[in-house]
Formats: structure tokens, sequence, C-alpha cells
């Protein structure tokens, strides 16, 4: 009778280390990402002062009213970080095209500092994404795989998103495999 107590207490005790353990792994998952968005948010907000900065000097040099103009709606404050990046990209991409369209730009030393600040920054921004895909990965396994897909539904954790389809496409392949 006591072998039968003490086994049940063993595989209880067991049991509650497993779903520590697991219950962690998830927490450091989501710290880390929390870190990682924390730093992508600081890199954003400098990208888009950086490209507002620059849409004066270029938007003056050209006489281009129209230009990146997404940038000075209001709706810029109320995107999240994925709709906000995705915004980003579109409006550095189409500044480095009127920069290669113009070269009499090339010219203007405070865009060359802003050009230059733009590039740390993007480097910074690129890093920060992988960091936060990285993660998100690992958080994503842990959702489907056995037996943390059990543990997660005590605490109710979701999938989380990626930054780039590159990162969905991978965690497809590795769901399925």
């Amino acid at each position: 009778m006591i072998e039968v107590v003490l086994g049940g207490i063993v595989i209880v005790a067991i049991l509650i280390l497993i779903i520590i353990l697991y219950h962690n792994k998830f927490r450091i998952s989501i710290i880390k990402m929390e870190e990682a968005e924390n730093n992508i948010d600081l890199f954003l907000q400098k990208k888009l002062e950086l490209l507002k900065r620059a849409k004066q000097v270029v938007s003056k040099e050209l006489q281009m009213d129209d230009f990146l103009e997404q940038l000075d709606s209001e709706m810029v404050l109320d995107l999240n970080h994925f709709e906000l990046n995705d915004l980003l990209k579109k409006c550095y991409n189409e500044f480095f095209q009127v920069l290669d369209d113009n070269e009499k730009l090339f010219t203007s030393e405070a865009l060359a500092h802003i050009i230059e600040e733009l590039n740390s920054n993007e480097i910074d921004l690129v890093a920060a994404v992988k960091f936060y895909n990285d993660t998100v990965v690992i958080f994503n396994q842990l959702i489907v795989s056995f037996p943390s897909n059990i543990i997660r539904l005590f605490f109710g954790y979701r999938k989380k998103e990626f930054y780039s389809n590159e990162k969905r496409e991978i965690y497809e392949i590795l769901k399925e495999g």
C-alpha cells in the first residue's frame, strides 16, 4: 500500500516538474520576444524620424511635395509593429529609389548624414527582427510539440506572428516534419 502511495507521489512530482520546466521555457521565450519588441520599437521610431528628416531635405531639393507623404499621416501612430515595419520598409525603398534617380542629392551633407544613420539603424533593426523571429520559431515549436502543447492549454499560450514570410515558411516546414 505504501509503495502505491509513494509511486503516486513520485508520478505527481514528475508531472509538476515537467509543467514547471515547460512553463519556464514559454516564459523565457516570452521575455525574449518582449525585449526584441522593445528594441524593434526603438529602431522603428528612429527610422521614422530619420525618414521624416530625409523627406524634408528631398522635398526641398527636388520640389516634391508628395514625397513620402504617408509618413505625415496621423494613422502612422496607430500602426502596430508589423504594419509600421512594412510601411517604413516601403518608404525606405522609395527613398533610395529617389536617391538613385537623382544623383544631385548626394551632394547634400545633411542627407549624407541621414543616409549613414539610416543604414546603421537598418542593420540594428534587421538584427532585432531576426532575434525576434528566431525566438518566435522556438515559441511556436513549443506550442505544437508534445508535451509542451498540453502545457500551453493550461496557460493559454497562442502562436505568435513573424516579421517576414521567410520565417513563416520555415516554421510551416518544421511543423509538417
